[in-house]
Formats: C-alpha cells, sequence, structure tokens
C-alpha cells in the first residue's frame, strides 16, 4: 500500500496523509492535473469520482461528484488557490449542492499537496485543516480518513498501467 502514513491533530484541526509511489514528481503531477486521471484516483473505489469542471489554474475552480455503490451522487468542489508544478498544490475543497454551488454551512477545507524526490520515489504529503473541531469531527464522520486512504490506495495501479511504477 502506498500510505505510510496517517495523522490526526485535533490540534491544529489536520489530516496528514503520506504515501510513496515508484513514479516522478512530474509523473505523481499529473494524477492531480489531468482531470480523466483524477478520475480514477479520487474517491474510494466504492465511490468514484466525476469531474465536469476542472480549472488547473490558480483561482481555478473545479466540480466534481462522487457516485456511490446505490447511485447516490455526492457533489463537491475545488478552488485551487496555489500551483507549483510538480511540488506543491493548494486548493479550498467542499461540498456542494446537486447545481454544483457550494454549501456555504458545510464550510470548506483547506489542501495542501506537496510532492518531493525520495529515493527514485516520489513522497506526496497532503495536508487537509479543517476551519473547526466541529467541522473536523463532521467529516471524520463521514469517512474522510478511510475513504482517502483507500483513494490514495488506487495510485499505485495507475502508476503500473503506464510503466512508470
Amino acid at each position: 500500500m502506498t500510505v505510510i502514513s496517517s495523522n490526526t491533530d485535533t490540534e491544529a484541526l489536520t489530516l496528514t496523509f503520506v504515501a510513496d509511489f515508484d513514479a516522478s514528481p512530474e509523473r505523481v503531477w499529473q494524477l492531480w492535473e489531468d482531470p480523466r486521471q483524477l478520475e480514477r484516483w479520487w474517491g474510494p473505489p466504492t465511490w468514484p469520482a466525476t469531474f465536469e469542471r476542472h480549472d488547473f489554474v490558480p483561482g481555478g475552480r473545479s466540480n466534481y461528484y462522487m457516485t456511490g455503490p446505490d447511485g447516490e451522487k455526492g457533489p463537491g468542489w475545488w478552488v485551487t488557490t496555489l500551483i507549483q508544478p510538480p511540488r506543491r498544490l493548494e486548493f479550498e475543497d467542499g461540498f456542494a449542492d446537486e447545481n454544483g454551488d457550494p454549501i456555504l454551512e458545510m464550510g470548506s477545507v483547506r489542501a495542501v499537496v506537496t510532492l518531493e524526490e525520495a529515493d527514485d520515489r516520489t513522497r506526496m504529503t497532503t495536508v487537509s485543516t479543517f476551519a473547526s473541531l466541529e467541522q473536523m469531527q463532521q467529516i471524520s464522520e463521514m469517512g474522510m480518513e478511510e475513504g482517502m486512504r483507500q483513494a490514495l490506495g488506487q495510485i499505485d495501479r495507475l502508476l503500473a498501467e503506464d510503466g512508470s511504477a
């Protein structure tokens, strides 16, 4: 499995994942940049994502939905705040209504993704920062930690398909 650690810090209001991949930072970056590749791992296997919009530029908006095993759709959105290819990505992530508009009362989560070379591999660190302990607990109860672990666990297969891994 690619995830080597996860940590929940209720004082800092963060959830951190560290994962290693047998690919260059440039190749791992493509998994974030290309919406068709992103769809293949964003979300756990039982809740695959479909990106209807993915403006991968600072200030750009992404709209997606995840489809559950019973056909239920869970819409979401991103606003990209920083892009430093192929090393750093920052975005706000939140829940959306059926029109793709943010559900403001759910708030948003700030995500920071860093990619570093480590012994001919890429170490990806993802830090999600919550607005409050209540928000953190609510999203945790929805299964975010296990969902992220499952989602990240799909990346090795994608990299192996094109010979990157």
